[in-house]
């Protein structure tokens, strides 16, 4: 089962029937989406997930609406006659919420009417990718007033998403693992919150342990190309005979070299007669380096 198949899951079996008013605000919400058409006086609903239509059932049956249900392919289909919602607008071949949709509704209820309202449209027409592959949450819409309307309301309770115009819809996304737990919470998937939340918790350790390796693999790689090209250095003054004029300091510095390939400069300056810190190893290397240049360019 996807993701989104589970959240749906949850939501579809919330038991808050008993509130007529979120119902009927949940049921709105299905019907801002772009999985809603309208032809001879009917409104025609329909999708490929059984929890999407089933809690739609639900909702019809509760607000004693008839419907009709068939299976055409692959998809349920579920057809009712055009309701006289105040907050609805109907346009050609589609439904638009009013700008003033929430005026009449109670302080006290409105946070809850929202919160049923977005549910319905994530039931209706939204997904979220498996985030242990990427954070994608999508709700398409028929009208840019429905994701407009929905994505502003989101924001007013402290929820941030973006809008998308699509060819023939138009959709509102959310990317950030932080505000999809937040949505999430907001429609009342609670399990869903956690499900999600344990898998981004294993994905960021498995990146913050895949950036930590890649940064240690590349400081490993500076310290091995750093080591060759010293001891090409110390090999070619030794060659020519000009290690042994070299002071004693470059000489017992050279010697630890060849004898530790592998060794950082901190394990080098512990290994001197008189320890000393990484800067003065790499001084004494770089001395030996530049000198090797030198001779190569005056031969």
């Amino acid at each position: 089962m996807s993701f989104s198949s589970t959240i749906k899951e949850e939501l579809s079996k919330m038991n808050n029937l008993s509130n007529k008013q979120s119902v009927m605000a949940e049921g709105i919400g299905y019907l801002l989406t772009n999985h809603i058409s309208i032809f001879n006086n009917k409104i025609r609903y329909a999708t490929e997930n059984e929890y999407n239509i089933n809690r739609l059932n639900k909702i019809l049956t509760n607000l004693e609406i008839d419907y009709n249900i068939e299976l055409q392919g692959k998809l349920y289909v579920i057809t009712f006659k055009k309701q006289k919602i105040d907050i609805l607008e109907y346009i050609e071949n589609g439904i638009k919420i009013k700008e003033n949709a929430l005026e009449n509704i109670q302080k006290k209820d409105l946070e809850t009417f929202v919160k049923s309202l977005v549910r319905g449209t994530f039931l209706g027409g939204g997904s979220l990718n498996n985030p242990n592959h990427q954070y994608h949450l999508e709700i398409i819409f028929s009208t840019i007033e429905n994701a407009q309307f929905i994505k502003e309301n989101l924001a007013k309770y402290g929820v941030q998403s973006k809008l998308l115009q699509r060819k023939k819809s138009y959709s509102i996304y959310i990317k950030e693992a932080e505000e999809i737990s937040k949505f999430l919470a907001f429609i009342g998937a609670g399990k869903s919150v956690l499900n999600f939340e344990e898998i981004r918790v294993v994905r960021e350790t498995r990146n913050n342990i895949n950036r930590l390796v890649n940064c240690e693999t590349a400081n490993l790689n500076k310290t091995i190309n750093a080591s060759v090209e010293q001891i090409e250095a110390i090999k070619y003054l030794k060659k020519k005979g000009r290690l042994k004029e070299l002071s004693n300091n470059l000489q017992e510095i050279a010697e630890l070299r060849i004898k530790n390939p592998e060794a950082s400069l901190i394990e080098l300056g512990q290994m001197l007669e008189q320890p000393i810190g990484k800067s003065g190893v790499n001084h004494r290397l770089k001395k030996i380096t530049e000198l090797a240049e030198e001779l190569k360019q005056e031969n």
